[in-house]
């Protein structure tokens, strides 16, 4: 399970009727445990623990405690010899009204209503392996729009299963990639306001989606072609008012899937999210939450998280022009000169994948900017950094 299906998961647990005798198993179902795991732990032939709880090996010690008890069962379990002996990572205890678990290793906590838990999922990702997602912080509304884009992947596989064999995952995994990219567009002035991507296709796709496909594709086609060639090319008036994105991400097979209407419906409600409050860092997540893992490795699309691509970038450059920030302090001639040093940087990811590298590169220098200005007095003054500093290839591949 990746991480969007284990948010959907917990989010359904969360929101049934709390049942004493099968919390525990649902909550490690919840996180991708099978089914035979499962058998094996409600029989006792795997459960390890000595509170009554249940202990998976290796992962996490949990129970349900009596009402008003939490806080002490979660005391018994971290001090259960068992807990230790069998290498537990995570103690969690909850009554159903209040919940609170611990995560040995870093010994942060949580704490917080039972209905509330499912917001706090990521707390437990290293449960499925998955140990990233707490470095991003994500929001709800980062969440959202990672489940409802994969909702829509499952979706529209559904009713193009061709789309989901080797020879099409390339194509399936672009597709995704553009929508995402135009979600942003229409919501940051990239696309006009009077034209926008999801309203143009709800205005003109049919309700049954029968052609939802044609009107998707004839928008990429325009976003492929020069504006001064949108004549010759027969492109339908409706499209003309999308602009020409350079870059190549609208270069290549242009087919789109058939949409049901379930998918097309799927597809209106992730554009009608404010993508402006998305935050740009979680793209690649959303990318690799949606997109097959094998066709990830082979588009070069390996995900890397914030705190790690910032090791790289620290020491590259950006650590450097911190350090010329602080040595500027308050003198307008030399903060001018740093700011105009940062307009000339060029930064060029030769594989950049879903683009977290130029991304977050892109951030802290509009950080670093951001102060020059205001310390200038000028917090107001637009950025100077332009999309042509910013550069990257994503046909690249990784050779074993």
């Amino acid at each position: 399970m990746n991480a969007v299906e284990i948010e959907e998961a917990v989010s359904n647990l969360a929101e049934q009727p709390f049942d004493v005798q099968e919390f525990p198993f649902a909550f490690l179902e919840a996180f991708g445990n099978k089914a035979t795991t499962i058998k094996r732990l409600r029989s006792g032939a795997s459960n390890k623990s000595d509170v009554g709880g249940v202990l998976q090996v290796n992962n996490i010690h949990l129970a349900v405690a009596e009402p008003g008890t939490v806080t002490q069962t979660l005391t018994a379990l971290k001090a259960s010899p068992q807990t230790a002996k069998g290498k537990a990572k995570f103690v969690l205890a909850t009554d159903g009204d209040l919940f609170e678990a611990e995560d040995l290793d870093s010994g942060e906590t949580l704490a917080c209503e039972f209905a509330s838990f499912a917001e706090r999922f990521d707390f437990f990702l290293p449960l499925a392996g998955i140990s990233y997602v707490k470095e991003l912080k994500e929001t709800a509304i980062d969440r959202g729009a990672a489940r409802r884009l994969n909702r829509l992947y499952v979706e529209l596989l559904k009713d193009n299963p061709d789309w989901g064999s080797e020879a099409r995952r390339r194509d399936m995994n672009h597709l995704m990639a553009r929508l995402i990219f135009c979600f942003y567009a229409e919501d940051t002035g990239i696309f006009h306001p009077s034209y926008p991507f999801t309203g143009t296709i709800e205005k003109m796709s049919e309700r049954d989606s029968s052609n939802t496909h044609d009107v998707i594709g004839e928008l990429f086609r325009a976003m492929n072609t020069n504006k001064a060639d949108h004549e010759a090319a027969d492109i339908r008036n409706w499209a003309r008012p999308f602009p020409y994105v350079n870059g190549g991400l609208f270069s290549g097979n242009l087919d789109v899937p058939r949409f049901s209407r379930i998918a097309r419906s799927y597809l209106l409600h992730i554009g009608s999210l404010d993508w402006t409050k998305i935050n740009p860092d979680i793209f690649g997540s959303m990318i690799q939450a949606v997109a097959d893992g094998e066709a990830r490795g082979a588009l070069g699309m390996h995900y890397t998280s914030v705190p790690n691509i910032l090791k790289v970038l620290n020491p590259l450059f950006l650590d450097e022009l911190r350090e010329k920030l602080t040595e500027a302090g308050d003198n307008p001639r030399k903060l001018a000169n740093l700011r105009s040093r940062m307009a000339k940087i060029r930064v060029f990811d030769p594989a950049c994948g879903s683009g977290n590298f130029l991304v977050i590169a892109y951030k802290q220098m509009r950080e670093i900017e951001a102060e020059v200005n205001r310390r200038r007095g000028e917090a107001s003054r637009a950025n100077r950094h332009s999309s042509d500093q910013f550069s990257g290839d994503c046909s690249y591949r990784h050779r074993r």
